[in-house]
């Protein structure tokens, strides 16, 4: 009589750990992702996930990369779980035809998600901790790079493979297609033209870029509203307020009158934004946030079309603007 050989306990519980673990992720891109498209801010222990999160390295295509990392975890999370849910007494062939095509997609998709994590958090590490300390650490991030971390080793120890060969075959295609792609995504990022303008905090550490030039309709609305006394509310670390300067030009984002409000940056007014944060979100209906701007008396939150700004400011002169929406990098 042939004993059978028992399953060992982490091939049978290797799917459903890796289903929970892409919940997981779900939930914490799902948050940042709802957050981001909505223009709220996220919970953070400190001012880290705001930096990292408002980064032009958290935006792909123009959309909130979260959502991609959303989009993955979903993916992750159907592989794994979706075998489980064919009986595995009357349809035998089709749950173990099921369970062999998902596999090396888990792998692949496992492998991918760690480089992908790992380049971010070397990011992470190098541009906002070198920098900022504990106030560059993204909590989130982190996360999602366990969770991914987490994800890879269950899909090695999840199964028996029976042609590491191929296995490794698989991991070595799908890194290099990752890196690569990677790399030709962020390395924009990188470069500097010679005649940017750059947004930094207190300690002169660069935090983005203003490339734009400014046109005649550009100075002239950047003047009035300065003559008008109306103020832009910003953060130096906040991406949408360096578009909005990207929308003046670098020789008129120092025309208007311009209010730094977070901690750490230049000439900072902490204390005064405080004191009109309510206010601002009892006429706007809003949370206080960046770029705020307050105009005849008026607080318009989030970043405003230039065409906008001479409706609301009653600027009359030329409107022929030449700065069109641009994401602003960094240096």
């Amino acid at each position: 009589m042939t004993r059978r050989r028992s399953t060992p306990w982490i091939h049978r519980w290797s799917r459903p750990l890796i289903g929970a673990i892409a919940t997981l992720g779900i939930l914490n891109t799902g948050y940042i992702t709802y957050n981001k498209l909505f223009s709220q801010a996220v919970a953070c222990p400190s001012g880290g996930c705001e930096r990292v999160l408002e980064s032009p390295y958290a935006t792909v295509f123009g959309l909130p990369l979260s959502l991609f990392g959303l989009l993955a975890y979903l993916a992750m999370a159907v592989l794994a779980l979706a075998p489980l849910a064919v009986d595995p007494e009357s349809k035998k062939s089709l749950r173990t035809s099921l369970e062999n095509n998902t596999w090396p997609l888990l792998f692949a998709g496992a492998t991918a998600m760690l480089l992908f994590s790992g380049y971010l958090m070397y990011i992470m590490f190098s541009k906002f901790v070198a920098n900022y300390g504990i106030n560059g650490v993204c909590y989130f991030c982190i996360a999602s790079a366990l969770f991914a971390s987490a994800m890879f080793v269950l899909t090695l120890i999840g199964r028996d493979w029976n042609d590491r060969g191929q296995l490794f075959f698989l991991g070595t295609i799908v890194a290099m297609v990752t890196l690569i792609t990677t790399l030709a995504v962020y390395s924009p990022i990188g470069q500097r033209s010679a005649n940017a303008v750059t947004i930094g905090d207190a300690n002169g550490n660069p935090y983005f870029l203003v490339e734009n030039s400014s046109g005649e309709a550009e100075l002239g609305l950047a003047r009035h509203l300065k003559q008008t006394g109306a103020e832009m509310y910003g953060a130096y670390w906040c991406p949408h307020c360096c578009e909005q300067k990207e929308l003046f030009g670098k020789e008129a984002m120092n025309e208007f009158t311009y209010v730094e409000c977070a901690e750490g940056g230049k000439a900072a007014q902490v204390e005064m934004c405080k004191a009109i944060a309510p206010e601002v979100e009892k006429q706007t209906g809003k949370e206080f946030g960046f770029p705020t701007w307050e105009i005849n008396g008026k607080y318009y939150g989030g970043r405003q079309t230039l065409e906008e700004l001479a409706q609301h400011s009653g600027y009359t002169g030329p409107k022929n603007f030449q700065n069109s929406f641009k994401a602003c990098r960094q240096p």
